[in-house]
């Protein structure tokens, strides 16, 4: 059978959705770090590293939270990530990069320095929900439904994952938008460029 859409998350505008339901509003006027822990707090993520991340993987392990927690299955430790976006992790490396640039008392910061690699964001889903699956993160100039879908397929046909969350995480100062979505050869909406530009939207 081939890959379908089994259940997808959008996060923007101030507002979280799973499966096209509005589940989580927030205050008019959020900045986005007061946005993302409210959505944290409110859903009870429960997931104690949150607060120390990068915007980048508090928006990814959040929408990924949403989506599998929300489906009510077991995750199976094979379900391959395949994430992308346009800024990379542009918030935490320009944080760093101030950090070494204050002279003779200028040093790397740890607590920036370890997410200056946007596949960070893969390796917090990897370890929150035990997979051991196949990842990759790829950065384009905007969001590119035929690369997910290509690559998805060929994650399931090869037999490297049995299921594989895809999206599309991007964040840059107060700009965000993430969608996520798992997709896996059963019963759901065709896999298809159209349905997924209609769905980010």
């Amino acid at each position: 059978m081939e890959n379908n859409i089994i259940h997808y998350c959008n996060i923007k505008n101030n507002e979280v959705f799973l499966d096209g339901k509005k589940l989580y509003s927030g205050q008019d006027g959020d900045q986005f770090l007061d946005f993302i822990k409210g959505i944290y707090k409110n859903f009870e993520l429960n997931y104690p590293k949150f607060y120390k991340m990068d915007p980048l993987c508090k928006l990814a392990i959040t929408a990924s939270s949403i989506l599998l927690d929300g489906i009510d299955q077991d995750i199976d430790p094979d379900m391959g990530l395949l994430l992308s976006n346009k800024s990379s992790c542009y918030d935490v490396d320009v944080k760093h990069q101030d950090s070494i640039s204050q002279g003779e008392e200028s040093y790397a910061s740890p607590a920036n320095f370890v997410y200056t690699l946007p596949n960070i964001a893969l390796g917090e889903i990897s370890i929150k929900y035990k997979l051991r699956s196949e990842n990759s993160f790829f950065i384009f100039e905007g969001f590119n439904p035929e690369f997910l879908i290509d690559y998805a397929n060929s994650m399931t046909k090869l037999r490297k994952s049995s299921s594989v969350l895809c999206g599309w995480i991007e964040v840059k100062e107060n700009v965000y938008n993430a969608f996520m979505f798992l997709v896996k050869p059963e019963a759901g909406l065709a896999f298809t460029k159209e349905n997924l530009l209609n769905l980010i939207e």
